[in-house]
């Protein structure tokens, strides 16, 4: 497992904040890093097995452990959800990356807020990059919240088509083409103002425009907010795969204003949901656990809810990022069901599943593999089946799916090293898992087999 940290460091040790903000009964965690022998690398019982290529994630303190990860003035729910009234100060959530760290603010109306955007903005010159759904929703209220008593900065804005369909070079050259028209420079800010496609080009564009100009990531879906606007990973899609043409460039700020879930479809909100349940699989099983007793309030919008799910959920990705931002292994473990869900929006066409929906089917033929192999308990298969269908997302891939349309994909998955097809299985107790290439290659046919006709 490559590691950013110097190799004659054998332990240091992080400390957990309250996520109230408290700084009383804080607790000291070791980390233990032994990078010199193939033997395990252990942070909340972190596995990480250098021989068999494997990584693992997970423990009995899974979810509980929050290093690295600053909360403030947010509201804390456990087995239950508060019905307070949501303070409209924000929640901050911190993506530790030494001097490029940056804060994620979450919270109601953060949009009539604008000391939080303009903090972040260098320069003069700003550009809006959203699409035809979100721009006459929100695209206003932005540019008010980035000039106001800022009469020295300028905004200009592109608006790009709707749909996953649209991620592409064609129409990533079209932001290209406004910042240079434009004649934008080296300190300006592009502002992603929409989900995670609006959020992955603007971030690209930001990334080689000028070799890189500083951008804020403002995401207006559940997927956004919860997942792809946090981590710096950028790009577009190939039409022989998904995200293929990208970098890793880290936005100055994340700004989730969850007011802007209320225009927010119901199918978009569900697709979101994929990525929360996600979390909880792979390391957070108390959150797991109140996602199985909370989902009705979930898909109900409670608004204390969602800031819940939402907050817990980018401190999940944050304590990732933050300990391995270039993904040479913890932050792989993200990707839970991506490899066969990234196989089915390839093969169905972009935009026609959802990235939650294909997700949520392939998370269900992660869990199929994971059991085949002995590695779970068919009860935990059974609660992913059950959570999912309360969610109202696909428990299996579309029909027109055949076992060679998934091969041919997932052979160009970015997780394939040497030639080896490398997957996020679950192992273990609720809330563990590892990213291997060390399972039994007939399990995975008889998976793909299982769900394909063909």
């Amino acid at each position: 497992m490559a590691s950013s940290m110097h190799p004659s460091s054998p332990c240091f040790s992080l400390q957990s904040l309250p996520s109230n903000g408290s700084v009383s009964k804080s607790r000291t965690t070791s980390i233990f890093l032994r990078l010199g022998s193939p033997t395990a690398i252990s942070l909340r019982s972190l596995i990480a097995s250098r021989g068999s290529d494997r990584i693992g994630i997970g423990g009995e303190n899974a979810g509980r452990m929050r290093s690295k990860v600053l909360a403030v003035s947010t509201q804390v729910m456990d087995e239950s959800v508060s019905k307070a009234t949501i303070s409209k100060v924000p929640t901050i959530v911190k993506v530790d990356l030494g001097d490029r760290s940056y804060p994620i603010y979450i919270g109601s109306g953060l949009l009539n807020q604008p000391d939080l955007l303009q903090r972040h903005v260098h320069g003069k010159s700003v550009l809006v990059v959203t699409n035809t759904t979100i721009a006459p929703l929100y695209l206003d209220k932005v540019v008010v919240a980035l000039t106001r008593d800022n009469p020295k900065v300028s905004v200009e804005s592109v608006i790009l088509p709707d749909g996953e369909q649209y991620k592409d070079m064609d129409t990533l050259m079209k932001v290209f083409d406004k910042a240079i028209e434009s004649r934008l420079d080296r300190r300006s800010t592009f502002v992603a103002l929409g989900g995670g496609v609006i959020g992955d080009m603007c971030g690209f564009a930001a990334a080689t425009f000028l070799r890189g100009v500083n951008f804020i990531q403002i995401p207006t879906t559940v997927m956004a907010q919860v997942d792809s606007s946090v981590g710096g990973k950028t790009g577009i899609n190939h039409r022989l795969g998904k995200n293929l043409i990208g970098s890793f460039y880290q936005p100055q700020c994340v700004l989730v204003d969850t007011d802007t879930l209320n225009t927010l479809p119901d199918r978009e909100l569900a697709s979101g949901f994929a990525e929360v349940i996600k979390y909880g699989l792979i390391r957070d099983a108390e959150f797991f656990e109140w996602q199985e007793k909370n989902m009705h309030l979930l898909m109900a919008r409670d608004p204390s809810a969602l800031a819940y799910a939402i907050k817990r959920s980018c401190e999940n990705k944050a304590e990732v990022v933050s300990l391995d931002e270039k993904e040479s292994g913890l932050r792989a473990t993200l990707n839970l069901g991506h490899t066969f869900g990234h196989a089915v929006e390839t093969g169905v066409g972009y935009g026609q599943w959802l990235h939650g929906e294909a997700v949520a089917a392939g998370m269900v033929m992660a869990v199929d593999l994971s059991h085949r192999l002995g590695w779970i308990d068919e009860s935990l298969v059974r609660r992913v089946d059950s959570i999912l269908k309360q969610a109202k997302l696909p428990t299996a891939p579309p029909e027109s799916m055949t076992v060679e349309m998934f091969k041919s994909v997932m052979a160009v998955d970015k997780k394939v090293a040497d030639g080896l097809l490398r997957l996020i299985l679950l192992r273990g107790p609720l809330g563990n898992c590892v990213f291997t290439g060390d399972y039994d290659r007939l399990a995975l046919d008889e998976t793909l087999q299982a769900f394909c006709k063909s």
